[in-house]
């Protein structure tokens, strides 16, 4: 019996290790899925990752395999044994479904790239057999960055006119609330003439404070 839980620690341990090796590649893996400018052909790195997982791959289901044989053996199965060996199964189609889905993208994008690549030389090849078909799709590019410059202009002087506009409203509405004001207060009896009174005091204090800066003045002149 220890002979049996020896070669099952030992499997198991080697099971961990390899899951761990797998995690690793698919993570440089998964750099080539995310690429911005995939490769029209597999690099060798990309070759050699994948080529690499599928191996890892095969090992550990040879190892889930033996784990599975010994524990078949045994005539009292651990119930924390079958655990781990589903989960060791589990970990195992995850990551066979992980590499099937990062072949499909890498494929599909490339498939992506090889077809827009095509066609650019398609375009390219069609304009220079037909230059005069290439000059005026250049004049009609042209032409549309020119109506697009064109209607920029227009809605930039659309909102300065806006604007103005609502500038001018508010300083119509303005001298119309001033307008209100002066004739409520000339309506209000002796209005006027507190009004005439505060300003001849404020001529009259205006009339003092120059009167006293310009004898400074003259004083300072004369003991200059």
């Amino acid at each position: 019996m220890s002979s049996t839980g020896g070669g099952w620690a030992q499997l198991r341990q080697q099971a961990r290790a390899l899951e761990t090796q797998t995690e690793s590649l698919f993570h440089t893996y998964s750099q080539f899925a995310n690429a911005p400018n995939i490769p029209m052909k597999p690099s060798d790195e990309e070759t050699r990752t994948e080529a690499q997982l599928q191996e890892l791959l095969e090992k550990r289901e040879a190892l889930v395999g033996q784990l599975s044989r010994l524990l078949d053996s045994e005539s009292g199965q651990s119930a924390v044994k079958q655990n781990n060996l589903a989960r060791h199964r589990e970990i195992l189609s995850d990551h066979r479904r992980d590499l099937s889905r990062l072949k499909s993208t890498i494929t599909d994008a490339r498939n992506k790239a090889n077809l827009l690549s095509n066609v650019r030389s398609d375009i390219d090849a069609y304009r220079s057999a037909n230059p005069e078909t290439a000059e005026a799709e250049y004049m009609l590019d042209e032409r549309q960055r020119i109506d697009n410059s064109h209607n920029m202009a227009d809605s930039v002087l659309s909102q300065a006119y806006a604007v103005n506009d609502n500038f001018r409203i508010q300083r119509e509405t303005l001298s119309s609330i001033n307008r209100r004001i002066v004739g409520a207060a000339s309506q209000v009896p002796g209005i006027n003439s507190l009004i005439g009174r505060i300003g001849a005091k404020k001529r009259r204090d205006g009339i003092i404070l120059g009167s006293f800066i310009a004898f400074c003045f003259l004083m300072l002149l004369w003991f200059w």
